[in-house]
């Protein structure tokens, strides 16, 4: 059986994997501190839960309608999947990624097969176009590295943040490799795998950091490490800038630090490119918002489900990264509390079970 360095290894050598080999897999992460608090990383497992539900109910409204119809969201909304109670609920980027970190406890690593299989075997809240495409694929017998769409939507990077549990007490290059195959099992897609890459490069920076990073490095370590990978280009679907053509991270580079040096708002700055499922959309907004908000989780959160139309994913994504760079504890309690912990219709708690099981499976 393949190591899953030398399947990936395989996958360049076939041209089956879109995605430049970068030099980042031959380039081991940094070590983290010896005394690593597992806060972090159920602030970073739980801040994803807590973004995705607090966006769940309004996702996919324009910020404009959203405002108009329940004025600013600061706490979970009534749920008909809950007796109307103001809980928080998942959708897809919570199972998803809990669903990934339940197959790999279980396996005590990650293999990519058994958890592609893992995930297409579940009922699957509000699933995206191409995360269906996928899943259809598999349960149609598509072998784990021929089901992924080729999309730049973002239901990869949703879904990303477990993949850096098991590497947590190592730095190796098995963390990009192991990345770069999980997110290929949904999206076969340079500018998606690239930025999984880059979203796990900066997550566990800010596990070791122990202050918020000034506004420009979001930027700087996101292009940094997408830059060489990427091999696909891109445009807008619409908004200001419909006449770039290029790769996600270039569109980073150009237009994200010149909204900062303008002052911009983030409802103005996301709706400039959109704030959509595209990641050429929500990779900006995700950098944007945490540029200026990543000294306090709590209003990065609301801006991300405010500000934005795909409210519960930027949600999900910027609540990862305040959860790592914070901890659990800086995440409001109001909305620890109201989390029912779900991943599926009526498994209250679930994910409260699986967090336990991860930190004595790899905190040691």
């Amino acid at each position: 059986m393949r190591s899953n360095r030398q399947t990936l290894d395989w996958l360049f050598e076939t041209g089956k994997i879109n995605l430049r080999r970068g030099a980042i897999f031959d380039i081991p992460p940094e070590p983290l501190p010896d005394d690593l608090d597992f806060d972090r990383v159920e602030g970073m497992m739980i801040g994803l839960a807590i973004g995705d539900a607090l966006g769940n109910t309004t996702e996919g409204q324009l910020p404009s309608r959203r405002r108009e119809e329940r004025g600013e969201v600061r706490d979970y909304i009534p749920n008909k999947y809950a007796d109307f109670r103001s809980v928080g609920l998942p959708t897809d980027d919570t199972q998803l990624a809990f669903w990934t970190l339940e197959q790999m406890i279980e396996d005590r690593g990650f293999a990519p097969e058994n958890v592609a299989r893992h995930l297409a075997s579940r009922q699957i809240f509000g699933i995206g176009s191409a995360v269906r495409e996928a899943m259809t694929n598999l349960q149609e017998g598509a072998a784990w590295h021929e089901a992924g769409a080729e999309s730049a939507g973002n239901g990869s990077m949703m879904r990303i943040a477990p993949m850096l549990i098991p590497h947590l007490r190592e730095a190796s290059t098995d963390l990009w490799v192991d990345t770069a195959l999980s997110a290929m099992i949904t999206h076969n897609d340079s500018g998606a795998i690239a930025t999984c890459i880059a979203f796990i490069g900066i997550l566990r920076d800010l596990l070791g950091h122990d202050s918020t990073p000034e506004p420009m490095w979001w930027v700087e370590r996101h292009v940094e490490m997408a830059r060489d990978l990427e091999i696909t280009d891109y445009r807008p679907r619409g908004g200001e800038f419909t006449d770039f053509e290029g790769p996600i991270w270039r569109f980073i580079e150009e237009h994200v630090p010149q909204a900062w040096k303008e002052g911009r708002a983030t409802l103005d700055a996301c709706n400039a490119w959109y704030s959509g499922a595209f990641l050429l959309e929500t990779v900006p907004c995700v950098l944007y918002i945490l540029m200026n908000h990543g000294n306090d989780p709590q209003e990065a959160i609301v801006r991300a489900v405010n500000d934005t139309k795909d409210s519960d994913t930027i949600g999900a994504i910027v609540g990862a990264a305040v959860g790592a760079l914070h901890g659990l504890e800086a995440l409001p309690e109001r909305w620890r509390d109201g989390l029912l912990g779900r991943t599926t219709a009526d498994d209250d708690g679930r994910i409260y079970e699986l967090l336990p099981d991860a930190r004595n499976t790899w905190s040691d």
